[in-house]
């Protein structure tokens, strides 16, 4: 479907080997040709862009072009760039870029089928400096105010202003480096006005930002900005216009964000905008007062979805879509820093498609076995491909996520922005068998690597009807008990529990009003930062769970949860753990049938809080130093074990213990 990366360009007819060119201001002579025209025309007629254009001129498509050095388009003259154009720069840095004045207009005229290029011809991050237009919008900076590039001049009064027109052009290999705070960008855009047409672009490589507004009124329409290594839209200066459809992609690590807004709040509209990315990294960046207004967005892969970097309000960012900032970090931690970071509540659900862009000539395709965005229709997975979990991979209503037996998936190392989630409506069907189990684990497995596995269902929950989760914000719970998000069996997950704040946490399998439709068998989590297995409200039951070395509690439920778990082993053999057992809230009385915890550690084995019980039956409870933990004082009579209420004196070794000598499969890993 997509074309090759651009091609070098073919050199012009002649050598140019042997002749001196012209830099703009340079007083050398350059090349001379019969006629009366300027040398920079009689230049172009041959395919070499180079000193300053002072009138209009169209270039032909049919000649390959060499941008060896600065070419200027000055006030009153205009640059035509035909369909199919290919412009190769010579990588030369800072010395190698296209502007245009103000006054100058540029008309780059692309199609779908024949784009506009420039390019260098390796395409490597700062080979040469982009192109950059300047117009007479206003600007913070002022009327006749001087770019951080080129010194050229920018800005006034005049908001309808025209730089000319942009449909249909690649750039690669762009951002050249000035000084240690100074760069080109893909395009920069310094007091553009409205009256500027600016459709279709793509930036890729750029070794800065994509595309930068320094104020004006411009607005863009259809942006593909992929790995570029600092902002991919960067604005300041008061900028307000709008850019509509817009898709965004990283997969090279150590960039710095989506979007970098600075400077005074001009309050410009972003629609419909998908930012995708596998190396994690922010998001959506604000600094000072900035802001704007956001509709259609859609984020994955991001550590951090939302950064205030200077302490600003949140409620200068404007979601139409209602999306909610959840802190990070405690307010004390983010008054500390000074830097305030959110995840947002957003829909992974792709706003704009890369195949939108298939004129791009790139390869917009992620690897089949990056694991990220929605699942929309059923997927079933190939057991023998190697899996990356890259970002959260969420199951919307109506579609089915198939896991065969022997799958295996590596979960980034990224914290609360790696996550499965099965919402209302969704199942999922994980086929593990006891010779192939499926993993699921980072690759160190340690605590808090990722954010695990969550399911939301229209079960029965005192939270209530259409209740918001402490992880994600997913709408859970309903009145349909029998309900059923699909089947778990021979699971094992690994290195779970990534901290969103300071009060909420990810667990190894988080259960949201889950109904008794569902089938979960064979379960083993283990090193996990918080809950091994958690239960808010709901039905379903479980059998066969192994939970070793989770940090908080192994079994925890809350919200009336009323289902059955049979054959639970827990072990605890690295210490401060919280407790095996965490109830908490009003009494559903599950049930628990053959129970072992083990510690080698000390700690409390069973703990119920508020009003919570529950009745077990077959239970050993071996190495903690309080067995039972009535937290607030709760009746002991709610907690019936082996048929009597449960007593603090007791030691609980009077069952069978659970035998996992056959559960070999407990153990598997990547």
């Amino acid at each position: 479907m997509k074309k090759s990366v651009f091609k070098i360009l073919n050199i012009v007819a002649f050598s140019i080997a042997t002749l001196t060119l012209t830099n703009c201001g340079s007083d050398e002579p350059g090349i001379i040709l019969p006629g009366n025209e300027s040398e920079v025309i009689e230049n172009l007629k041959v395919g070499i862009m180079n000193g300053n254009l002072d009138e209009d001129y169209t270039l032909d498509p049919g000649v390959a072009y060499n941008l060896n050095a600065s070419f200027t388009i000055d006030s009153g003259a205009k640059l035509t760039i035909p369909a199919g154009t290919k412009i190769q720069a010579l990588n030369n840095g800072t010395s190698v870029f296209i502007a245009v004045l103000q006054g100058g207009q540029i008309d780059i005229q692309g199609t779908a089928s024949s784009p506009v290029i420039m390019s260098s011809a390796s395409g490597n991050p700062g080979d040469w400096g982009g192109l950059t237009l300047c117009g007479e919008a206003t600007t913070t900076a002022g009327v006749d105010a001087e770019a951080e590039v080129g010194g050229f001049i920018y800005g006034g009064t005049n908001d309808q202003d025209s730089s000319g027109s942009i449909s249909y052009l690649v750039i690669k290999g762009t951002g050249a480096q000035i000084s240690l705070t100074s760069q080109y960008n893909g395009v920069s855009f310094y007091a553009v006005g409205s009256g500027t047409t600016v459709d279709n672009v793509a930036v890729i490589d750029g070794s800065d930002d994509g595309v930068e507004f320094f104020g004006g009124t411009v607005s863009v329409s259809n942006l593909y900005l992929e790995n570029n290594e600092d902002d991919s839209i960067d604005w300041t200066e008061g900028w307000n216009g709008t850019v509509s459809t817009a898709y965004i992609s990283h997969t090279k690590s150590g960039f710095s964000t989506v979007f970098e807004g600075d400077k005074d709040n001009g309050n410009p509209k972003f629609n419909d905008i998908t930012a995708i990315s596998t190396v994690g990294g922010k998001a959506l960046q604000f600094k000072k007062n900035s802001g704007g207004t956001i509709t259609g967005l859609s984020l994955s892969g991001y550590d951090v979805d939302l950064d205030m970097a200077d302490g600003g309000a949140t409620s200068n960012v404007v979601f139409s879509d209602g999306y909610t900032p959840v802190a990070l970090a405690t307010e004390e931690e983010m008054t500390a820093s000074g830097e305030y970071f959110y995840t947002l509540n957003t829909t992974v659900v792709p706003t704009v498609a890369a195949s939108a862009f298939d004129w791009v000539p790139t390869d917009l395709s992620f690897e089949t076995s990056a694991l990220q965005g929605a699942v929309t229709t059923d997927v079933t997975l190939d057991a023998s491909v190697n899996y990356t979990l890259n970002s959260s991979y969420i199951v919307q209503s109506g579609a089915t996520l198939t896991i065969p037996a022997g799958t295996k998936i590596t979960a980034r190392n990224g914290g609360t922005g790696v996550y499965i989630a099965v919402l209302q409506g969704g199942k999922i069907d994980i086929q593990g068998t006891a010779t192939n189990p499926v993993v699921i684990a980072s690759a160190s497995g340690e605590p808090g690597d990722w954010g695990g596995l969550t399911i939301c269902g229209k079960a029965t929950t005192s939270a209530g009807v259409n209740a918001e989760a402490e992880v994600g914000g997913f709408i859970y719970g309903g009145t349909e008990d029998a309900d059923d998000s699909g089947s778990i069996k021979y699971l094992v997950i690994k290195g779970t529990g990534a901290q969103i704040n300071s009060e909420s946490q990810y667990n190894g399998v988080s259960f949201y009003a889950v109904g008794s439709g569902t089938t979960v068998e064979n379960i083993s989590v283990v090193d996990g930062a918080d809950d091994g297995v958690e239960f808010f409200g709901g039905t379903v039951s479980a059998s066969n769970l192994y939970l070793e070395n989770n940090e908080d509690d192994s079994v925890d439920w809350t919200e009336g949860w009323n289902g059955t778990v049979t054959n639970t082993y827990i072990s605890h053999t690295k210490s401060g753990f919280s407790t095996a057992f965490e109830g908490d809230k009003a009494n559903g009385n599950p049930k628990f049938v053959n129970l072992t915890a083990i510690s080698t550690v000390d700690g409390t084995a069973l703990q119920f809080k508020k009003t919570s019980g529950a009745t077990i039956t077959n239970i050993w409870l071996e190495g903690y130093a309080k067995n039972i933990d009535m937290k607030d004082n709760g009746p002991l009579a709610n907690v019936i074990i082996d048929g009597a209420a449960a007593t603090t004196t007791a030691d609980y070794k009077t069952g069978t213990k659970v035998d996992v000598s056959t559960w070999t499969w407990k153990s598997a890993g990547l």
